[in-house]
């Protein structure tokens, strides 16, 4: 697997800037309706259109917020895993950026003491998924481990968003915007230009019909017809990115519990309804749920692990892992501060 750096027209990083409480209103109104309007957002918020133009456009234009269509992956023939790729020390940066470049890898951080690399894939297909995880991976000089998991089901990281990224709506404003999602099962069959619509909404969800009409080359009502039918059978869902750091978060860890099977569904949704974290998975392996969790401070992960996650008694074995650096986050490329788009990439 080629450790490539990263491109030279990456700028250099901007300072933290934390939300203000219009950019928390704003980021959980289009968690609930990532297409709304600018309109209906002023409506709801309570603001004008102009205010909510603005400050999209601000946030949008910085990388610190950005709408994203996703396919769910157990309708479309995705395989998720979670992978651990331990590195000879100094090498996880570029192994770390290699991943980072696949269009099958979804999420990648540099863990612990900077020798481990995790991330988490969404091949396409089998061979896909087996090229790179018996294949690419062992035979890259700088590995010296890896480990996967599969992905069995997620409580939190999909459609719904993120308990956390509540911003204090009023009950009457989240129905305004709430999109219920439907829960179908079995795999949907997509053809080139469903696939060609998927590609550009999940770098940009809010992408103007007339543009996605002419990526997908269809007519514009072709597209909205196309886009409400995937929403409608349980495809295509839309998310909110944000980093943690702009809304006081400096703490991300990594944890994996050990939970019987017969508590394993009622402990994920527990944990699932927790503000600390964005994604909980149950997944195979020893440790048999993945959970992402993200604090203020040190001191809130330890309050968190020792009070809300403690008190639930059927986790019987916890490894927690800190993540010093994200370099991908739901598709999309990030320096810490900020998200930007990943190159195009054929392999």
């Amino acid at each position: 697997m080629s450790t490539m750096q990263r491109s030279d027209t990456v700028q250099p990083s901007p300072a933290v800037q934390e939300f203000d409480a219009l950019d928390r209103q704003l980021a959980q109104a289009l968690m609930l309706d990532g297409r709304a309007s600018f309109s209906r957002l002023a409506e709801v918020l309570g603001v004008t259109d102009q205010t909510v133009t603005r400050r999209y456009r601000r946030l949008r234009g910085d990388g610190l917020l950005r709408v994203i269509g996703l396919p769910m992956s157990n309708r479309v023939g995705h395989y998720e895993s979670n992978v651990r790729v331990q590195c000879v020390p100094g090498a996880s940066g570029a192994i770390a950026d290699a991943l980072a470049r696949r269009p099958d890898i979804a999420w990648v951080t540099i863990n612990a003491s900077g020798t481990e690399v995790s991330c988490m894939t969404r091949s396409r297909s089998r061979h896909e998924r087996d090229s790179l995880l018996l294949d690419k991976l062992p035979r890259t000089r700088q590995v010296t481990g890896v480990s996967v998991k599969s992905i069995l089901h997620a409580f939190v990281g999909g459609p719904g968003g993120w308990p956390g990224l509540a911003a204090g709506l009023a009950p009457d404003q989240v129905a305004a915007l709430r999109q219920d999602f439907p829960t179908v099962w079995g795999e949907y069959e997509l053809d080139d230009a469903d696939r060609a619509l998927l590609a550009v909404l999940a770098r940009d969800g809010r992408t103007p019909y007339p543009e996605l009409a002419a990526a997908v080359g269809k007519s514009e009502s072709t597209v909205r017809r196309r886009m409400e039918q995937l929403t409608e059978n349980g495809v295509l869902y839309f998310d909110v990115e944000v980093l943690p750091a702009h809304l006081g978060f400096h703490v991300e860890a990594l944890m994996s519990a050990s939970v019987a099977p017969s508590d394993l569904d009622a402990v994920g949704r527990a944990i699932g309804s927790h503000p600390e974290v964005p994604f909980v998975a149950a997944t195979t392996g020893a440790t048999n749920l993945t959970t992402v969790v993200v604090c203020r401070e040190i001191e809130d992960l330890y309050e968190y692990m020792t009070g809300r996650l403690g008190a639930i008694k059927e986790v019987a074995q916890l490894e927690v892992v800190t993540v010093l650096r994200t370099v991908k986050r739901a598709g999309l490329l990030t320096d810490g501060l900020r998200l930007y788009d990943p190159p195009e990439t054929v392999y």
